[in-house]
């Protein structure tokens, strides 16, 4: 059980940075005029388990922030994935 417990807890990780890069790439395509990620694409890096990377990101580089479905959409995301951590451990 560790074993699951340890993947997943780098799954996590691993998909908050990809995160942060996806986001803050795609803040650097738009001031630099450059080919942009979709907002469908960054919405699922938040969805399937990105929320902190990206809630994180959106702050950090002050992006994304004024559309409705990312300043919405991520925090509820967020808490989804909270409460199936707590779920998944048998905290509730």
């Amino acid at each position: 059980m560790n074993f699951l417990y340890n993947m997943l807890g780098w799954y996590v990780v691993l998909v908050n940075l990809a995160a942060v890069w996806g986001y803050g790439w795609d803040k650097y395509c738009a001031i630099h005029h450059r080919w942009r990620i979709s907002e469908c694409s960054l919405l699922l890096l938040a969805g399937i388990g990105g929320s902190i990377g990206a809630l994180l990101a959106m702050r950090l580089f002050h992006h994304k922030t004024q559309h409705k479905k990312f300043s919405i959409g991520v925090p509820i995301f967020l808490l989804v994935h909270i409460t199936s951590i707590f779920y998944v451990l048998g905290i509730c």
